[in-house]
């Protein structure tokens, strides 16, 4: 910027220069003859005179680059007018001072929305921003996982995941929540919608959360089954073990006295031990179901989905209940694998298998059982138990996961809880998913 010497002596300078000059220029201007002296004189008054504008002007134009800078938010720059004295010291370690304590809230209000912005983004729950048009931005990791695969980025592009949804992504009043149904790889759960406003650039947003809920649904739900099943079972087994006890007793007595020659005798014999042996079957009936109010503990590894199909289809060969069944195994991709405990997961799909292979012997003369497994999007899989039987009835499909529930004659209504335990145990779900008289299809999604 030139000189650095005090802004007064520069200006004090440039003013003795030009008063010199001009009045020089009047002086020989009043003398005849001396008209190139006037000339000569008369320049260099202008050029004292634009020194001087010049001196001026360039604290002016430091002043004017400071604040346009300023003006459009560069806060690297600094004001140089230093050590000039008249006041431009002072001015500019205040307007240096003022850029370096916006340079700092700048940084400060930075690292706060980087923190805010991981924040959102790690967050477990799906956040969604719907502005006024119904423009939808998936706010975080968990929205983009669970919802990445909707073609658009509008409301109405989400009734792939269910209408039910949508009307809760629109109708939900901000400050309010709801209960909705949505569906995720192709299995409906349930999710809590919360919704809030906020103003973002001038336009108004709506902020919403969605919380799958299903998993803790489901499994207060078999906890509470299980509560139920515990308490029934020593109920009954108190009330019982007497009755166990007195009818073995009778039947003890009964023997000895019956000499076969009183048929009075012997027909409350005959009674005697019909008594002692439900009353035996019951315990023993009562007994299998205190295993239902242990939830089993898992021990999950990773496995060839291909290969343990195989096992299974084996091991259902090899059963009574499958050498008459024409069974079909397929596993999409071939080395697909799979995160679970092998053990738990092979009881429940042989019991499955089992089951199916049950219903399509009893309905037609060609009987046939399909297991199929296959990858899903979101590092999901599914398996699949398919049979040609009848399938299960409308009215027992909200009760076919009960325990204690079957429509069979010697069944203990125990598989199918015990299947959907395992599966809530891996986070994952079951249900079934035939239609009546077109054969039967659970479905597990893991």
């Amino acid at each position: 910027m030139g000189s650095r010497q005090p802004f007064v002596l520069r200006l004090a300078g440039h003013m003795a220069v030009l008063v010199a000059q001009l009045f020089a220029f009047v002086w020989f201007l009043s003398q005849p003859g001396h008209i190139a002296t006037v000339v000569l004189f008369g320049l260099l008054a202008l050029a004292a005179a634009w020194a001087l504008w010049r001196a001026v002007s360039r604290s002016n134009a430091e002043m004017t680059r400071f604040a346009s800078a300023i003006r459009h938010e560069d806060l690297t720059q600094v004001f140089r007018e230093s050590g000039q004295g008249s006041g431009f010291d002072a001015l500019g370690e205040t307007l240096n001072a003022g850029i370096r304590r916006l340079r700092e809230h700048r940084a400060a209000e930075a690292a706060e929305n980087r923190f805010a912005a991981t924040l959102v983004d790690e967050a477990p729950t799906p956040i969604l921003a719907i502005d006024a048009d119904g423009r939808v931005e998936l706010s975080n990791k968990a929205a983009r996982r669970l919802f990445g695969q909707a073609k658009g980025a509008r409301v109405v592009d989400l009734a792939v995941y269910g209408d039910g949804f949508v009307a809760a992504l629109t109708d939900v009043v901000p400050g309010d929540r709801r209960l909705c149904r949505v569906t995720i790889g192709g299995l409906p759960q349930r999710a809590m919608v919360a919704v809030t406003q906020v103003e973002r650039l001038g336009r108004m947003w709506r902020i919403v959360s969605v919380q799958i809920i299903q998993g803790e649904l489901d499994a207060a739900e078999v906890a509470t089954q299980a509560d139920l099943v515990r308490v029934l079972t020593h109920e009954i087994m108190n009330s019982m073990t007497p009755v166990t006890s007195l009818a073995e007793s009778a039947l003890s007595i009964m023997a000895e006295i019956d000499k076969g020659d009183d048929p009075a005798i012997g027909d409350a014999r005959i009674a005697v031990e019909t008594l002692a042996r439900r009353a035996a079957g019951i315990m023993h009936f009562v007994e299998s179901y205190r295993a239902f109010s242990r939830a089993p503990a898992i021990a999950p590894r990773r496995f060839a989905a291909k290969t343990w199909a195989d096992e299974l289809a084996r091991l259902y060969r090899a059963m009574p209940a499958g050498e008459q069944i024409e069974l079909a195994v397929s596993v999409a991709p071939e080395r697909l694998q799979i995160d679970a405990d092998p053990e738990l997961l092979s009881q429940v799909v042989l019991n499955l298998m089992k089951n199916g292979g049950e219903a399509a012997a009893e309905h037609g003369p060609a009987p046939r059982v399909s297991l199929s497994i296959e990858a899903l999007p979101l590092d999901r899989l599914r398996i699949v138990v398919e049979d040609n039987g009848q399938g299960v009835p409308d009215q027992y499909l909200d009760e076919i996961f009960l325990p204690f529930f079957t429509t069979k004659r010697a069944g203990t209504g125990v598989g199918l809880s015990f299947a959907r335990q395992v599966v809530l145990l891996h986070h994952g779900a079951i249900r079934y998913a035939g239609a009546p008289g077109g054969g039967g299809s659970f479905e597990i999604i893991l």
